[in-house]
């Protein structure tokens, strides 16, 4: 039977130890507050999903940037920014908001800022979300990925550092395996929170844990900052929110996020009387990977591929422009819902891999991670395939190498699913595809694209594979990847104002509560509109918890 509970007091009580949570508790803790961080995870898993991030930054008008030659600047990210967004709704009234505070903190403040933390960044700016489309449209303009040298951990650390400061200083509380299951309230206000004392857990980061209760809680506070992330590891709850616009949800998905990303604060959130808003707008990729070496349940990665691999639906079809590799992530995703299939896939060589094929994630980059110069040059700049990639392709379920077209089409017609596609029609795509290389000049607006690709610098050195013939021999051997929709992020959450106090019905703050990170839709309950530029997710919690931080400081 579980133990009474215990009781706790704190200045600042924050729900969740991600990367919002953790920059609001530094914030607070320098401001001179008491913090108590509470998580439904073991400390394993301190810094969250961040932490399993690339950790890609949007800037804007960097000194990366200038050095490449880029040309940006704050109205040209404004114009991207809301052409991506689209913005119309009565309830996009605090997003637009945030979207603007937003810009000028990636234009001005934001990477000073985390320089001083000591952050730094890869002198490469990547092209993510290259659109496609008109001035207007959807997508980046310029190159604006910044990779965060060190890649999530890199990022996490400093915030990390400065709680653990505060911990050792007496001034924060970290309790692991608190699972918060109702917000309370006293005097119209929110005072704290109440919960589960969960079984104590020796799993290592991002793995599944059980939800045995051990005991209750409960912790009084002066301010309580909602950071406890999205619903991607949530599958129903995924396919509850699902959009019509974006076709019908999948019977099958992988999983982008640790299981503990359920989104289980929502409804406790709500109960106080803050109001979810934009929870129909979401960010899944298309280009997912099943995982040879799992962490979590059905643990999905996702290929950042660059610009040339041939993208055929699950019939063999090709995709129709602009839904080229990083173009339009959520054009392609509902495209693909059009076609009643879960799959679809990449069909390259290995010359094209072996440039432009990175995977998603900390882990996958040990170079960058690990701030490894020399694993670096020889990853990035060497022959062959980083060794990542290449463990991918010797053990990855959705991966078939084959020395020839027919042989290829062979293996992917015997993967599950792989009884739809049309050899014939892979057959006429590739080859006539590949007679469009012979010349400068094309009808293909893919090559177009990609030959316009390597006029910047960055996508020259190691990003976009020189164009060539698929088929030349030379150029072999030939690959397909299968490839599944990986659930990710959430783009709505809990309305906020831009002090990142959470807000009611009335359109009026809750008084004590504050939410930031993915849980408030990366601030005002869904700054990134329907679409999101990349690179803004991490950004999105810097900001929103650094914002949440320092006003629920100022309350107390």
């Amino acid at each position: 039977m579980p133990a009474g509970p215990t009781t706790h007091t704190t200045d600042v009580l924050i729900i969740g130890w991600g990367l919002a949570g953790l920059v609001a508790a530094a914030e607070a803790v320098s401001a001179g507050k008491r913090v108590t961080i509470v998580d439904q995870e073991a400390r394993s898993n301190l810094g969250g999903q961040a932490w399993w991030s690339f950790g890609g930054l949007f800037f804007i008008d960097s000194p990366e940037q200038r050095r490449l030659g880029i040309k940006d600047s704050l109205e040209l990210a404004r114009q991207d920014w809301f052409g991506n967004a689209a913005f119309d709704r009565a309830e996009d009234l605090w997003p637009r908001r945030w979207a603007e505070a937003y810009l000028q903190f990636a234009h001005e403040e934001k990477r000073s800022w985390l320089r001083q933390r000591g952050v730094g960044f890869f002198p490469i700016v990547g092209w993510a979300e290259r659109g496609g489309y008109t001035a207007i449209g959807p997508g980046n303009s310029v190159p604006r990925f910044h990779i965060t040298w060190g890649t999530g951990p890199g990022l996490v650390a400093p915030f990390q550092a400065a709680v653990e400061a505060g911990e050792s200083a007496g001034r924060v509380t970290i309790l692991p395996r608190h699972k918060v299951t109702a917000l309370t309230t006293g005097a119209g206000a929110v005072t704290g929170a109440e919960g589960d004392v969960l079984a104590p857990s020796g799993a290592a980061r991002g793995m599944a844990t059980s939800r045995e209760v051990v005991s209750g809680f409960s912790i009084s506070a002066g301010a309580t900052i909602v950071a406890s992330g999205g619903i991607g590891g949530n599958h129903d709850l995924v396919r509850r929110w699902w959009p019509e616009r974006l076709g019908t949800p999948p019977a099958t998905m992988l999983t982008g996020v640790p299981a503990y990303v359920d989104g289980s604060m929502q409804a406790v959130t709500e109960a106080t009387g803050a109001r979810l808003i934009n929870g129909d707008r979401m960010w899944h990729y298309v280009e997912g990977v099943q995982n040879w070496d799992p962490v979590w349940p059905d643990h999905g990665i996702r290929i950042l591929p660059g610009p040339s691999s041939v993208w055929l639906d699950a019939t063999g079809t090709r995709l129709p422009v602009p839904l080229f590799p990083g173009f339009d992530t959520l054009g392609t995703l509902a495209y693909l819902r059009s076609t009643g299939h879960d799959h679809s896939w990449f069909v390259l060589s290995q010359k094209i891999i072996e440039k432009e094929f990175t995977l998603s994630g900390s882990e996958q980059n040990p170079d960058l991670t690990g701030r490894d110069v020399r694993l670096l040059a020889k990853s990035r700049l060497g022959k062959g395939a980083s060794e990542p990639v290449q463990a991918f392709m010797d053990h990855g379920a959705d991966f078939v190498v084959r020395d020839t077209l027919d042989e290829l089409i062979a293996g992917m017609k015997a993967l599950p699913g792989g009884d739809v596609l049309d050899a014939d029609r892979v057959r006429l795509e590739v080859e006539s595809r590949d007679r469009e290389i012979d010349n400068d000049f094309t009808k293909d607006a893919q090559i177009a694209m990609l030959r316009s690709a390597r006029a910047f610098r960055g996508d020259r050195l190691i990003r976009t594979a020189s164009p060539h013939r698929i088929l030349d021999p030379g150029s072999g051997p030939l690959i397909a990847v299968k490839l599944h929709v990986l659930t990710r992020k959430s783009l709505g959450g809990i309305e906020t104002d831009l002090s990142a106090r959470a807000l009611g019905a009335n359109g009026e703050p809750v008084p004590g509560l504050y939410a930031a990170g993915e849980a408030s839709g990366f601030g005002g309950g869904g700054v990134h509109g329907y679409r999101a530029l990349e690179g803004t997710f991490v950004g999105g919690c810097l900001f929103s918890g650094r914002t949440a931080g320092r006003a629920a400081a100022a309350a107390i």
